[in-house]
């Protein structure tokens, strides 16, 4: 994948701002755009910050930003993980995290003396809610629920900047696939010790993509003028978590005999296992494919070989 053309910059290299840069994606993102000789900007929450990064208390100010003015582009990653308890006061900052910050956030590009060309924005696959075995892609109707209402709102906070002209993307990210990070670091030691294996029914769809190629598609997006609105951010062959497990347990040669009843996922987690663990979303990559974008990793297996020979590191 060539890298992204960010010439819209005036520098002699081009510069991007990342919001959530110290996250499992933003992290990744930021070291390869760094390993292309362009200049990350690291959005930072707080009062002071280091050049070329910038600080931002996005409960007080957007005034801050003014130093992403002549960004060509700007990433914007950040927002409480949704892989915990849903208490009311976690729904608050999942929420709060999310739908304010953007909205500030596309305020003050738009309003920038040089705006960057173009916004991806964070988003994700819970948009589309549990919908069974429905296959779904960038045409199907947001679905209901906590996740599916956040979403929608947090993409809709971005209508400032695409007003104002700005290529706005909304990144519907599925389960990122790498061992430093996301659901499958979490589901690693259980499976290498044999322990693994389905949840609930294992008939609920999983919609995945491996770390390299949500990289690769990330670049693609800053490069693809057509693009804009929402993007899937998905490998395109989904499987059911049966799948998932058996496919797992063989790249790790170890069994997965174990099951989760979904009634214990739901004593566990409540309202967020029966969302993202128990939830069932078939999704394809149909506007990436339809734009041109070749992944590197179609397939389950070769995703989980490629990622886990190469873990991330920062």
């Amino acid at each position: 994948m060539a890298p992204p053309d960010v010439s819209t910059s005036d520098h002699a290299n081009p510069r991007i701002g990342i919001t959530g840069a110290s996250g499992f994606l933003g992290s990744a993102l930021a070291k390869r755009l760094h390993s292309r000789s362009i200049i990350v900007q690291r959005v930072r929450r707080g009062s002071q910050a280091v050049q070329p990064d910038v600080a931002w208390q996005p409960e007080k100010s957007r005034a801050q930003l003014a130093a992403l003015s002549g960004a060509a582009a700007v990433v914007h990653l950040a927002g409480e993980s949704v892989a915990e308890r849903w208490t009311p006061a976690h729904k608050r900052a999942i929420r709060d995290s999310r739908v304010g910050p953007t909205g500030l956030l596309a305020r003050a590009l738009a309003e920038l003396p040089e705006p960057p060309r173009v916004l991806l924005s964070g988003s994700a696959i819970g948009i589309y809610g549990d919908r069974g075995d429905e296959e779904l892609d960038e045409a199907s109707a947001a679905g209901s629920g906590f996740l599916a209402d956040v979403a929608r709102a947090w993409e809709d906070a971005c209508a400032p900047a695409r007003d104002a002209g700005i290529r706005v993307v909304h990144m519907r990210t599925g389960i990122v696939l790498n061992p430093a990070g996301g659901a499958l670091a979490k589901m690693l030691t259980p499976f290498k010790l044999g322990a693994g294996g389905t949840i609930g029914s294992g008939r609920q769809w999983m919609s995945w993509i491996s770390l390299g190629d949500w990289l690769s598609a990330v670049e693609f997006l800053l490069a693809e003028p057509s693009l804009s609105g929402p993007v899937n951010l998905v490998a395109p062959n989904p499987v059911p978590n049966e799948e998932f497990t058996r496919t797992l347990a063989r790249v790790l040669s170890r069994p997965a005999l174990a099951h989760v009843p979904a009634f214990a996922i739901d004593l566990l987690f409540g309202e967020m296992g029966r969302a993202t663990l128990l939830g069932s979303q078939r999704v394809h990559p149909r506007r990436l494919m339809e734009a041109g974008f070749e992944f590197g990793c179609p397939t389950l297996e070769q995703a989980l070989r490629a990622e886990l020979a190469h873990p991330l590191k920062t």
